[in-house]
Formats: structure tokens, sequence, C-alpha cells
């Protein structure tokens, strides 16, 4: 009698708990469009030496991190040769700055999407000293050509300017920023560099013999998996920066004046100057 009352008693203590259990609220659900807060990567490209890189671009990701109110980690590639491996290999990160033909790269081949571009378009010229004598690119054959290593733009456009495997320059690609090919000249240790139009225009002293055409001016893209609100933020920051005076040092270092907005359709077929690097895939 006594194990049949202890029996019921445990029972009826259960069926309260399950009662009471069934009137507490359930937990809502996390809203499906909210992305977790984690840092964000922003490769770019490696126009300049590994630590001064880092100097250039540090400012942009402090900008983008105080805007943002998440950390942006800067990913600064060793040269040109790990940043194509990278691109490539498409290495996962989350923002890349760079020339138009390595945005449009990525932008055909994993679905990337350019949010922002300097308002100033981007164009090579080539710089000759006092020695070369000749006006025309005949006079560059055999003379010594500084540029940053394969494939930046320089690289590649010396390689659509000598295509006759005969009646070629001697590249030198063992420059780490575009300014010291014109260094090299003054050195002298070369004839020739091929540099941004913006560097040409500090050195009136050396005349330029080539110029490339226009293309779209370095650009922000984001990675496909980044969320639509997360890019707008992005974007929506990138084109306040020049009404920003704490974010000039942002624009002086970048030598921009400020940001447009920027879409696949903008650099679509830049890609092709990269036809000739190696690994290169084809659309």
């Amino acid at each position: 009698m006594k194990l049949k009352n202890l029996f019921s008693g445990a029972a009826f203590a259960t069926l309260i708990a399950f009662a009471a259990a069934a009137q507490e609220p359930a937990a809502s659900p996390a809203p499906a469009n909210l992305e977790p807060t984690r840092d964000l990567t922003l490769m770019v490209e490696p126009s300049h030496a590994q630590e001064r890189l880092r100097e250039v671009f540090e400012p942009l990701a402090k900008y983008l991190s105080q805007s943002l109110g998440q950390s942006v980690q800067l990913v600064t590639p060793r040269n040109y040769h790990f940043f194509w491996r990278d691109i490539r290999a498409n290495v996962p990160v989350d923002l890349m700055f760079a020339e138009a033909a390595f945005t449009d790269y990525r932008a055909q081949r994993y679905g990337t999407l350019p949010l922002v571009q300097t308002e100033e378009s981007s164009a090579w010229s080539l710089l000759i000293s006092d020695v070369v004598t000749s006006a025309d690119l005949d006079g560059l054959i055999g003379r010594r050509i500084v540029t940053m290593p394969s494939p930046s733009a320089g690289f590649m456009l010396l390689t659509e300017l000598f295509q006759n495997p005969v009646s070629q320059p001697e590249i030198l690609s063992a420059g780490t920023s575009w300014r010291d090919g014109v260094e090299m000249i003054f050195a002298p240790e070369a004839e020739a560099a091929i540099v941004p139009r913006a560097l040409r225009n500090e050195y009136s002293n050396l005349r330029s013999i080539w110029e490339s055409p226009e293309a779209p001016g370095p650009a922000l893209s984001a990675a496909a998996d980044l969320s639509p609100e997360l890019r707008m933020r992005i974007t929506e920051a990138m084109l306040n920066m020049h009404e920003d005076p704490a974010a000039n040092e942002v624009l002086l270092e970048l030598g921009v004046t400020r940001f447009k907005p920027a879409t696949v359709a903008d650099f679509d077929g830049n890609d092709a100057l990269l036809r000739n690097a190696y690994g290169f895939q084809p659309r």
C-alpha cells in the first residue's frame, strides 16, 4: 500500500513538471537574415613591397572596421605571384581591392561583385631615358625595361607590345613598386619603365613614348556569399568616404579623390589582359 502511494506521488509530480514546462514560452528562432558578426578579410593587390603595402591599405581597413562595427583584417600577398595564385585558387576572402583585370577575372569565374571603383580611371605610360633617341617602340629592342612582376598590368601590357620573339627588350621584373622603375632609370640601371599614368605626371623630365588605353580604376569587390545587407553597408561607407574629414588619410594613401558605384558590366572584358599569364582559365 505504501509502495502504491509512493508511485502515485512520483507520477503526479511528473505530470506537474510536464504541465509547467508546457506553459513556458518557446525560444524565438534567430532571424534567418541575421549574419553573425565576424572578422572580414580584405585582400589587396601587391602594388608595393609588403611592408609599404600594409601602410597604404591599413587606413582603409580601419575605416571600414569603424564604419561597419566589425573588424576588417588586411591580407597582403607577398608579391604578384602569390596574389595570382590565390586568385586562381579562389582562396576565400570577403573583399578584394585590385585593378580592373583581376576584378573582372574573379567576377566572371567566381561570381564576385564589384561594389565601388575609383573616380579616376587607370592607364599606363612607357617612360624612357635620354639615352633612347628613337621615339618609337623599336628603339627599345634590346633595351632594359622595368616593370612589376607578372601578371601585373605593366608586365602583361609589355607582352602585348612586344610579340616578336626575336625582337624583344630585356624586361626587368624585379620592381617591388612602380616607383622602383623610375628610380632604376635614374640609377641608371634601365633605359625605360612602364608605370601608372599618375606616376608619370610626377616626372616631367622623362618622356613617354606610349600610353595605354584607359581602363576602369581599381575596384573593391565582395565575395558572392557576403549578405546583400552587408554589401550595401560597405558600398555606402566607400561612397561617403570623401565627405568624412577623418578619412582623408585613406584617400591620400590610395592616391584617389573619391569612389563611385561599380557593376560587373563596368569591368567586362578587362580580364583579357591576363590571357598570357600562367594558369589563365578562359571563361
